[in-house]
């Protein structure tokens, strides 16, 4: 031990000591502040990292129905390295068919219009659209009157023999009415369209007729015969349903299909035209009378496009000439020995043309008569629509400004139009930076396609003058409605008619629709240099403000960017840019045409690789393109969104709403579609990704991770 005096402390050592040990323990406390405030802030900053650099999931209820919309469509089984199609298109009962579904949706939309006028402010002559509307809807009405209104019309006609006494019988008299009064090109058809250099001025254009009956020119010959039993049971049901006996109603149908089958004989493919280079021929009203006599066609053609003013030198734009002189001279035939064989053709013809504004008998012969047909093309039946759907299409033919307006005020807002607008430029960009390093094609060229780049119009929505409420006033002004729905049917037909034709000779700043706004088919008019975008097209499941950009980027995105390469379309064919790397451009459409050929289809789906090789062009270079704009996007601006229960990266979600637009029925291929079919559409854009390969993680050597790629865009 120590000294006793060296265990004892002072005050003042105390004091020192316990001060001390205060300031130990207020260290250690404010140690531990900092340390909780650092993990508090770590923690904050973190959060506000995963937020907006990390993926969101996007649980609004735009978003929650888009996961649902993907569970009921695609086969999460399937390999998506192997099959994107089923993985993203296939369900229980079937294949989805997106783009119908929609269309359907936005008919169900302008269905609930119609059905609630009075929560719209309606100008003077749009309360025509619901009037008509309603009248379509009252069935009762319609199948109260009976034959009546169409025995009337057949009356005006000169009468007919099967439905009681034929009076007289004025070839090109009853001719310009058909075609003029209602709607009914029994030989030929003709219609306006605009001249594809400027000032655009409006040409008549005579075309082929089109038949029901027809198949393919080399269809075999029983099924042919098929076709024409069918449709001669048809005819014979619309003779009885005006009321002729049985027997009668059958000969009168039997003249009407050989008829028919001679002027079938003399018509020939688009193919065998285009191979001859006469796709269309220009001559003048004059000479066309002299080829085809048997015609008034100055007359005729007054009628129809009246109020213009046409004279003997009228150029006119014909397709097939040889068709038109041998139709003359069967008619000319027919008019010196079986005038009544002609009668009942035209009048069996106008029946099946006024057939949606008839009773209920009629329209169910003409169902049964469609699905009988597809049947023997080997084409699913077509479903049984509602009868409002058909009512509202035919409102929307007739009443289509009043509707436009109806539909983007509900569907379009500012802020959609203000999004899509923005998704366009962004995808303008994109497709700019890709010409500047497209290596095939010539500095001459490129500065030749940014130039058509930079004077590109766009229409997003609607066109401006549908949405002037203040039009219908003047445009529905010619329309009588009633006392019958076919005599308000037939007003519609005429002022239709004459809409179109005064809409032509009047002066036109700005491009005409050829869509309505409730569409959902964008498209690029070569005469007009502009790419349209309905509003019909840009709602969900394939465009909404609210959603993942992954999903607006990869649907209408890529439709955008396939739109705009339309553009190029040109350089791309034979001769089309003699400037470029010729062989360059061509190993890699060749690269393309093997590609798609080597790829598995369903037997029931078949193609022809050149014929659809401009489009199958643009769909692989719709996705490249929209995908380096969204990375582009996302590289910018932080804060992207995913979905919840789909276990997709915002890149896998990107190519998953590519696939959804894509999404059809797998059916026998229309020869005329230049567009592969829906599974090759989706297979062959994204084998061409290697952006796809690697965000799936696909395996090398897989159907759609190949060891080569094609160079095109």
């Amino acid at each position: 031990m120590g000294p006793p005096w060296s265990q004892e402390r002072s005050p003042e050592e105390s004091l020192s000591t316990e001060w001390s040990r205060q300031s130990t323990r207020a260290r250690w406390v404010l140690l531990a502040v900092l340390l909780c405030g650092l993990l508090i802030g770590c923690s904050m900053l973190w959060v506000y990292i995963f937020r907006n650099c990390g993926p969101w999931t996007c649980e609004s209820p735009v978003c929650m129905e888009l996961v649902n919309h993907y569970l009921a469509s695609g086969n999460r089984s399937a390999a998506p390295c192997t099959d994107f199609f089923s993985f993203a298109c296939e369900k229980a009962n079937g294949t989805s068919n997106s783009f119908q579904a929609l269309a359907e949706e936005n008919k169900s939309r302008l269905w609930k219009l119609l059905e609630a006028p009075g929560s719209w402010h309606l100008e003077s002559g749009e309360e025509k659209a619901f009037q008509f509307y309603n009248s379509c809807m009252d069935t009762d009405a319609i199948e109260a009157s009976g034959t009546g209104p169409l025995v009337q019309i057949i009356k005006e006609l000169g009468g007919w023999n099967i439905s009681g006494n034929w009076t007289f019988f004025d070839f090109n008299q009853n001719l310009r009415l058909l075609m003029s009064q209602y709607g009914h090109f029994p030989f030929f058809r003709a219609y306006l369209h605009p001249h594809p250099a400027p000032p655009h001025t409006p040409i008549i254009q005579i075309d082929q007729p089109e038949f029901d009956i027809l198949l393919q020119q080399d269809q075999e010959q029983k099924v042919y015969a098929q076709i024409l039993r069918e449709y001669v049971t048809y005819l014979n049901r619309l003779g009885t349903l005006l009321g002729s006996n049985p027997q009668e109603a059958q000969q009168h149908a039997s003249w009407s299909i050989v008829f028919t089958s001679r002027l079938f004989q003399f018509l020939r493919p688009q193919q065998q035209q285009q191979a001859q280079d006469k796709l269309f021929h220009v001559v003048t009203i004059d000479a066309l009378q002299e080829m085809a006599p048997a015609i008034d066609w100055l007359s005729c053609l007054q009628a129809i496009f009246t109020p213009m003013s046409l004279s003997p030198s009228q150029t006119l734009q014909v397709h097939d000439l040889d068709y038109l002189r041998n139709m003359s001279q069967l008619v000319e035939e027919g008019l010196l020995n079986h005038s009544e064989i002609i009668q009942s053709y035209m009048i069996l013809g106008l029946v099946d043309t006024l057939s949606p504004a008839l009773a209920t008998k009629f329209q169910e012969a003409r169902r049964e008569l469609t699905q009988k047909l597809r049947k023997l093309k080997e084409r699913p039946p077509l479903p049984a629509y509602p009868r409002w759907m058909k009512c509202v299409e035919q409102t929307g033919s007739f009443f289509e400004p009043t509707l436009a307006a109806l539909f983007v005020h509900e569907a379009f807002g500012p802020s959609i139009r203000s999004a899509a607008m923005e998704l366009f430029a962004e995808i303008k960009d994109a497709v700019i930076v890709r010409l500047k390093k497209l290596s095939w094609i010539s500095e001459e060229t490129r500065k030749e396609a940014l130039n058509k780049l930079t004077q590109l119009q766009v229409e997003m929505g609607a066109p401006k003058r549908a949405l002037k409420t203040e039009m219908a006033k003047q445009e529905y002004s010619d329309i009588q409605l009633g006392p019958s729905f076919l005599q308000s049917f037939l007003s519609c037909v005429r002022s239709l008619q004459g809409r179109k034709v005064r809409s032509f000779l009047q002066p036109f700043p700005y491009h005409r629709w050829q869509k309505s706004p409730w569409s959902v088919s964008a498209y690029y008019s070569v005469p007009d240099h502009v790419v349209v975008f309905p509003a019909g097209l840009l709602q969900p499941p394939f465009f909404h403000p609210g959603y993942p950009r992954a999903v607006n980027f990869g649907a209408v995105g890529s439709i955008m960017a396939h739109k705009l390469l339309h553009i190029f379309f040109q350089f791309l064919l034979p001769g089309g840019c003699p400037a470029c790397d010729t062989r360059a451009l061509q190993e890699a459409l060749l690269c393309l045409e093997h590609r798609y050929a080597a790829f598995p289809l369903p037997s029931m789906s078949s193609f022809n690789g050149s014929h659809t090789l401009l489009e199958n062009a643009a769909d692989i270079g719709g996705v490249a393109i929209a995908f380096q704009a969204y990375r582009k996007r996302i590289t910018e601006r932080t804060g992207e969104l995913t979905l919840p229960n789909q276990e997709l990266s915002p890149y896998q979600l990107f190519f998953r709403s590519y696939a959804q637009v894509m999404c059809r029925e797998l059916i026998s291929q229309d020869p005329q579609d230049t567009h592969s079919p829906p599974r090759l559409r989706v297979h062959g854009p994204l084998s061409n990704s290697p952006d796809f390969a690697k965000h799936f993680l696909c395996p090398s050597g897989s159907l759609l991770n190949p060891s080569t790629r094609c160079k095109l865009w």
